[in-house]
């Protein structure tokens, strides 16, 4: 049983929730057993090239001789089991998806909450004169389904942290792509500037069906 399976049993991990270390490692034992499967079609195809439905006795209905008939029917009952655990481990990689997905946007809900509320009990503590942060970058493309989309980046959104970078490190975008290539399947700090208010969202480098890890365009703002 793997950890996600565990979990979804009633296992120990905290509030059993799906990672994306949970989705990739359901995806290895997919590969793994199509690979096992292709295995043993590899086998069929070794005696006369017999598939899964031909006969196993002769025109007089006799055992054929010219085959290993005990090769052939231990490949044909793996396969068949096999292709059962295929598509339970499919069901499972589905199930995982969304769960991870529904998750994601449960938290940044949360994050986003406790943002506005961070933000509205600094500026009741301070006058009004003080500045906003000023952000670095800003955001001005991101695919669908992509982990921007998922995250709830925006287009237009001003950057002010992305993981370790802020206004006072920031050079070039080199130090974002240094960031995210070094924080594949692990959950970013992004706090962002969107219509005058401050938005904490958390973005997971992930790769995905388009290219990248992010599924976005960043540009660097001139100040």
């Amino acid at each position: 049983m793997s950890d996600w399976e565990a979990r979804q049993s009633g296992g120990s991990s905290q509030d059993g929730e799906v990672t994306v270390s949970d989705v990739q490692e359901l995806m290895r034992r997919k590969e793994e057993i199509e690979a096992q499967i292709q295995a043993n079609y590899d086998v069929l195809e070794s005696q006369k090239g017999i598939g899964m439905n031909e006969p196993l006795v002769d025109s007089e209905g006799y055992p054929r001789s010219d085959v290993d008939l005990y090769q052939v029917r231990t490949a044909r009952h793996n396969i068949i089991c096999l292709q059962n655990d295929h598509k339970a481990v499919m069901k499972q990689v589905e199930e995982a998806l969304h769960q991870l997905h529904a998750h994601d946007k449960q938290k940044q809900a949360r994050d986003m909450a406790e943002a506005h509320k961070e933000a509205m009990s600094r500026k009741s503590g301070q006058s009004m004169s003080h500045s906003p942060p000023q952000g670095f970058a800003k955001v001005n493309s991101v695919s669908p389904g992509s982990p921007a989309n998922i995250a709830g980046l925006q287009v237009d959104d001003e950057i002010v942290e992305f993981g370790s970078v802020n206004t006072q490190n920031f050079h070039s975008l080199h130090n974002i792509s240094t960031v995210v290539q070094h924080s594949e399947g692990k959950s970013l700090n992004v706090i962002v500037i969107r219509r005058g208010e401050k938005h904490q969202l958390r973005l997971v480098p992930t790769r995905w069906a388009g290219k990248g890890l992010l599924g976005c365009n960043i540009i660097p703002l001139q100040r």
